[in-house]
């Protein structure tokens, strides 16, 4: 069977490393039956089935004209570009052979008589953990019927072009047409009591600490927040539960969907039983372990038996406001107090939404109050500056984004809408959970401090910087970096505007070199004595060709990416790079800052690094313990000729991971025809990555990425740092976050280690 052609996939035949393929849901179901946890059967309609369903129909373009330079922040533009895209998915006909293989899986599953299912949505990019797309897309419970099934996956498809999935998409720098879609049909679980457990306390962040949450009857309402659910503190070493909050419950939902009221006998007690608690914990710990992160986890206890329907990794344990508390002082009372789901203090004016069309009265600076959220409420709750509920758990919707923005939030009040009115200023507590009148952030003080501040955290693998506007050079030096990875010739001739040839054509060779030392000279002087890496100009023809006189100098060519760029300009036309020699002169030799280092993009063969090495040795810069040259692996070549390479005399490379996946797999990633294809976890691409960074450190040179796929992919860090890697490098906006995540995989490679010479001895 190969699983990358395959329409669909039992849980049994899926890992955790198909998520491109099956999605964060349905690679996280596959896993855990893998280890042997109990889950509910089922089986995996593939994202290749869904981009296969748009490319065979003129849904691809129709998507493409709705979301092309669409204002998010527009709600009717948004709300109007959901409506016909979904409009049209609905209204397309599943392919035959698609919807047959989905029937006879589904009567496989359910044997002599139809069973009740939950079809699921788990798109490509979900329960990662650098973004939670949690409640994005659809899903769907007491599914049955094969032709029941076949019209919900459809619909689940659909959902990825809801409003405030649009809307996360773009807000989170997500491709639009590289999300896919996979649908997990998974038999359903007649919950006598469900709930969510997350193997880390979601509110301190205490990882000594397991939170679960339950609730009689199925557990989807815990997760919309609609009502509030008892709450179990267990301590992981002792196993041992430390804190106990029983919830008053006086409804459930059966598996029928419908609402029943709970008796007036069992409204006020405890939902699970002691030992039914421990055993959970047992199961968060085996997961956490497994997947060496914490995890949030949806259970379900039918007759006794627990089941494990979902786990994924926890997106929200750093929080900016996470250390400040109010400090009460004399007169200063709460006046409504509920469960601390996001911690930190903000003060703002009330507003009240009642349902998602009220949503716009939310500006920026506002505290918004409803009695629970959904995913529509999400652009309201990015401009608000903390969150207040009526009803929802600390695992709840309003809870989890709260914590993912970073915005203080409390819930389950019980009656928050009915006790505040609109434009009342309030403080919220996130962490007490309480709430005060007025103002009174002035008495905030700071507490305990974080156990990793990631602002100071220093890690044996670098931890440098992609950076290409001078403007933010002086911002960025104070970030916590090693350096500049990869300095973009690029937009700092942009910022020139005019083509290099017009200047030499026009006599002015020597104001273009000016300009261009004083734009590289912003990057080594903030940054001294941390090492700026510029990578010499990289523009293929066209992008030379809209600089300003560009087309007298440039010729037009069928496959830029892959024509006239790189060294080969270099060594053909050395007039440009000379120039760009005496600009990296002037900084590092008059200007004194020998942190500036260089690196040679597209280099196609041995002969070109040689003959580009002698040009620059001829221009006065050699090798040496202060100046080191670097080559951009980009190219095939490049892997499979490495020690050659290596042999030339290079300090060290930096993989850059865009062109490198798209020159392995044969695309362009900008053609839309194909992007869906595009993938740098592709098993050919993280061999490449694989033999590179064990070469550069068997050779001892050094090795960093460069490419867009660290920001992206923490996974892949991890392998990074467990192959050898020396250094990563990243866009501003995840420096912190990768930090974390290697600081993470090196405790991990260390355990690993030492426990292998434990072994040894």
């Amino acid at each position: 069977m190969n699983k990358q052609t395959a329409h669909i996939l039992w849980f049994k035949d899926i890992r955790k490393t198909d998520i491109p393929l099956v999605g964060g849901k349905g690679a996280n179901l596959g896993e855990m039956v893998s280890i042997g946890i109990p889950v509910p059967d089922g089986f995996v309609v593939t994202a290749k089935a869904y981009f296969d369903f748009i490319n065979s129909t003129s849904i691809r373009k129709k998507i493409l004209t709705e979301l092309n330079d669409l204002d998010v922040d527009d709600q009717d533009k948004l709300m109007r570009a959901s409506v016909n895209i979904k409009t049209a998915i609905l209204q397309a006909e599943m392919p035959r052979e698609l919807s047959e293989e989905i029937k006879k899986y589904y009567l496989e599953l359910c044997g002599e008589t139809d069973k009740l299912v939950a079809v699921r949505s788990s798109a490509t990019a979900e329960d990662l953990p650098e973004a939670s797309f949690a409640g994005q897309q659809a899903s769907f419970l007491e599914i049955k019927g094969w032709q029941n099934v076949v019209k919900h996956v459809q619909k689940c498809w659909a959902s990825l072009f809801e409003a405030r999935a649009i809307f996360y998409r773009v807000t989170n720098k997500f491709s639009h047409m590289k999300v896919g879609i996979a649908v997990p049909v998974q038999l359903m679980v007649q919950s006598d009591v469900s709930g969510i457990m997350f193997t880390v306390n979601p509110v301190t962040n205490n990882r000594d600490e397991v939170s679960v949450e339950a609730g009689f009857g199925l557990g989807e309402p815990i997760v919309l927040g609609e009502f509030t659910p008892d709450q179990y503190i267990v301590n992981k070493k002792a196993r041992k539960i430390v804190s106990r909050f029983i919830a008053t419950q006086t409804w459930q939902t059966t598996i029928a969907g419908k609402k029943v009221p709970v008796s007036k006998k069992y409204q006020k007690v405890q939902k699970l039983t002691n030992k039914q608690i421990i055993d959970l914990t047992e199961f968060g710990i085996k997961l956490e372990e497994h997947y060496d992160h914490p995890q949030d986890i949806e259970y379900g206890i039918e007759d006794g038996r627990i089941r494990i329907v979902q786990t994924r990794p926890v997106t929200t344990l750093v929080n900016k406001t996470a250390n400040v508390v109010i400090k009460e002082k004399e007169g200063t009372k709460a006046i409504l107090e509920g469960l601390a789901a996001s911690p930190g203090v903000a003060s703002g004016k009330v507003r009240i939404v009642k349902e998602p069309k009220e949503i716009s009265k939310v500006r920026e600076g506002d505290i918004l109050v409803a009695e629970m959220t959904n995913p529509d409420y999400v652009p309201a709750m990015k401009r608000a500056v903390a969150i207040v509920t009526d009803l929802g758990g600390r695992t709840s919707h309003a809870a989890i984004v709260s914590r993912e923005l970073g915005v203080p939030a409390i819930v389950g009040t019980l009656n928050a809408t009915k006790m505040l009115s609109n434009g009342e200023v309030i403080t919220v507590d996130g962490r007490s959970g309480k709430v005060y009148e007025g103002d009174i952030t002035k008495v905030v003080e700071e507490t305990s401090k974080s156990k990793i501040d990631l602002s100071k955290v220093k890690t044996a693998t670098k931890i440098y910087v992609n950076l290409a506007e001078p403007e933010l050079a002086s911002e960025m030096a104070v970030r916590n970096t090693d350096g500049v990875g990869l300095l973009r010739a690029e937009f700092i001739m942009a910022n020139i505007g005019t083509h290099p040839k017009k200047f030499i054509k026009d006599g002015k060779k020597k104001e273009f070199i000016i300009k261009l030392a004083e734009g590289i000279e912003k990057f080594a002087e903030a940054f001294n004595p941390r090492p700026v890496v510029y990578r010499f100009n990289d523009f293929k023809s066209n992008e030379y060709a809209n600089l300003k006189g560009g087309k007298e100098f440039e010729q037009d060519e069928p496959n830029p990416m892959i024509g006239y760029r790189g060294v080969s300009r270099y060594i053909k036309d050395a007039d440009v790079f000379e120039m760009e020699l005496e600009a990296i002169k002037i900084v590092r030799n008059k200007k004194g800052l020998k942190n500036l280092w260089v690196m040679m993009p597209f280099v196609r063969t041995v002969g070109e690094l040689r003959e580009v090495k002698r040009i620059v040795s001829a221009s006065g810069l050699r090798r040496g313990g202060t100046f080191k040259f670097w080559m951009m692996i980009e190219i095939p070549s490049n892997v499979i000729l490495l020690d050659e390479f290596i042999d030339e005399g290079i300090d060290g490379v930096s993989i850059g991971t865009n062109d490198l996946t798209m020159l392995t797999l044969g695309l362009d990633r900008d053609n839309e025809k194909i992007a869906d294809i595009y993938n740098e976890m592709d098993p050919a691409v993280l061999w490449s990555l694989e033999r590179i960074v064990t070469t550069c450190k068997k050779r001892k040179i050094t090795c960093s990425v460069c490419g867009q796929a660290p920001s992206v992919f923490p996974e892949l860090v991890e392998m990074l740092v467990d192959w050898g890697v020396t250094s990563v490098s990243v866009s501003p906006d995840v420096i912190e976050k990768t930090r974390s995540v290697v600081y993470e995989a090196e405790k991990k490679v260390l355990s690993k280690k030492g426990k292998d010479n434990k072994d040894k001895r």
